[in-house]
């Protein structure tokens, strides 16, 4: 959890209901960090959608549409063809986008940073100072993105 980053969100109201907008913005920014964990193809073609739904009206049913999809993609993942080891960064950042749809932005935020620092080192994410560094950037993009 990234306390940090749901303080500064708390402090500046994007954790209102009604600030979906602004959740799945940031959701889906810190799911731009994790982009490259991503495999399957479905899922990548949906970030960029989704990131078209920004430049949009981003309007609410258009929000729900795409997260009913990343939702399945993520239910039914398999996990990573490859043999590096990354089979559950990519599940995960594939959850970080259903959770930036959704949008719910801790969610997709605690997503994205086990995704990271999964990617680096499967026995990482058992300690807890693996994260400071990516936490740190969630806390950056965010606050970049309320100025």
């Amino acid at each position: 959890m990234n306390a940090s980053l749901e303080t500064l969100l708390r402090d500046a109201g994007v954790l209102a209901p009604s600030q979906w907008r602004q959740q799945a913005r940031i959701g889906l920014a810190l799911v731009e960090r994790v982009r490259h964990l991503l495999e399957d193809e479905q899922v990548i073609a949906l970030l960029g959608e989704a990131q078209g739904w920004l430049q949009g009206d981003a309007n609410r049913e258009d929000l729900q549409a795409l997260a009913g999809r990343a939702a399945a993609l993520a239910r039914s993942h398999p996990g990573s063809k490859n043999i590096d080891g990354a089979a559950h960064a990519a599940v995960s950042a594939t959850h970080a986008l259903a959770a930036a749809l959704k949008p719910d932005v801790m969610d997709a935020a605690n997503y994205a940073a086990y995704a990271a620092v999964y990617a680096y080192a499967a026995s990482a994410v058992t300690q807890p100072e693996a994260f400071t560094t990516e936490h740190a950037t969630q806390v950056a993009t965010a606050a970049r993105l309320l100025a």
